[in-house]
């Protein structure tokens, strides 16, 4: 079948796609996109996560056949090429990653997380942040400097909010 979906702003086809391959695997080897991680493949572990019409999801679990006409975000879709979203910059400043591999996936759940509170006029409490990343398995950290990170997203996303021209 013939996949055409929206992908980061892009309108995207890939032809020659079997129903039953995994978004996840279309994303990676068929349209170059590497940032999602294919770690468990059975939606535990969060590596994965993107937007699909706005919603975050384990890409390993969704059929290609079920991105047809849909718009997925992806990791490397969350700042223009050569800048950093707020999200990943404090991760990085943050000291929240180690060696990279949930990354994608808790870049994705807190840019999902922080854009809904900002949108409700509030940031994250930690029980929600918590709760948000509770699908997001890391083996490296202790998960400290990943709540860190969040909140200083937040708190920065809420400074850029209120400015002329703020983020999502």
């Amino acid at each position: 079948m013939r996949l055409t979906c929206t992908v980061n702003g892009t309108t995207r086809q890939v032809d020659d796609v079997w129903e039953g391959e995994s978004l996840l695997y279309v994303l990676r080897e068929r349209m170059g996109l590497p940032g999602s991680k294919n770690a468990c493949e059975q939606g535990e572990c969060g590596s994965c996560t993107v937007y699909l019409d706005d919603v975050p999801v384990c890409a390993c679990l969704v059929a290609a056949g079920q991105a047809e006409g849909r718009e997925i975000g992806t990791v490397e879709g969350l700042a223009p090429p050569g800048e950093l979203h707020p999200v990943q910059e404090a991760f990085l400043e943050a000291g929240a990653v180690q060696c990279g591999f949930c990354t994608p996936g808790l870049l994705v759940a807190t840019d999902d997380l922080v854009s809904r509170s900002l949108a409700e006029g509030r940031t994250p409490t930690d029980p929600e942040i918590r709760e948000a990343l509770a699908g997001n398995l890391c083996r490296c950290t202790g998960y400290e400097k990943i709540l860190d990170a969040v909140r200083l997203a937040a708190d920065r996303m809420a400074g850029d909010a209120r400015q002329p021209g703020g983020t999502r």
